[in-house]
């Protein structure tokens, strides 16, 4: 099995599907994007996910998710990462690293989705039935980064016309 379908496969078995990503990315770059569909999104995020150093980053926070509910994670940092203690900021420290590859833009879409959660990522921080502490920053850098790609190509798009004109 490839890295990346791993990677999805460890996704939904946490109750996350790559369109619930592209979800988010579409309501980051739909207010720029007047012809975005939401399609568009979804390759985005198929795109960051083909990127190893996301693929690694993803791999590790699940794991960390998963070590903690399965009590293999001992002490301090175990009730730190159960309750998503506020000021632990590892689990943004490892999502940045994927929300930073498409620059700024990136970096301050995630910012907007940490204090704003929506979709699916309200859904992982509320849910009692697993630890997500890791899995809900990881879900807003995907999709910041995606809607960062997205940014990109569009400020490509319009450049290339404005040459051609």
């Amino acid at each position: 099995m490839k890295l990346k379908e791993e990677i999805i496969n460890k996704l939904q078995a946490r109750g996350v599907e790559l369109s619930d990503i592209a979800e988010v990315a579409y309501h980051l770059q739909k207010p720029y994007s007047k012809d975005l569909k939401l399609e568009d999104c979804l390759v985005a995020v198929k795109h960051v996910l083909e990127k190893r150093e996301v693929q690694y980053t993803v791999l590790t926070g699940i794991a960390l998710d998963i070590l903690v509910e399965e009590e293999k994670v001992e002490g301090a940092l175990a009730k730190i990462i159960r309750e998503d203690e506020p000021l632990y900021g590892v689990d943004e420290s490892l999502a940045l690293a994927i929300a930073n590859i498409y620059g700024s833009v990136g970096f301050t879409s995630f910012g907007y989705l940490d204090k704003d959660k929506m979709g699916i990522m309200k859904e992982l921080d509320t849910t009692k039935e697993q630890v997500n502490t890791f899995l809900d920053d990881l879900v807003a850098g995907v999709a910041s980064a995606a809607s960062a790609k997205i940014a990109h190509q569009n400020k490509n798009k319009e450049l290339d016309e404005a040459e051609i004109s």
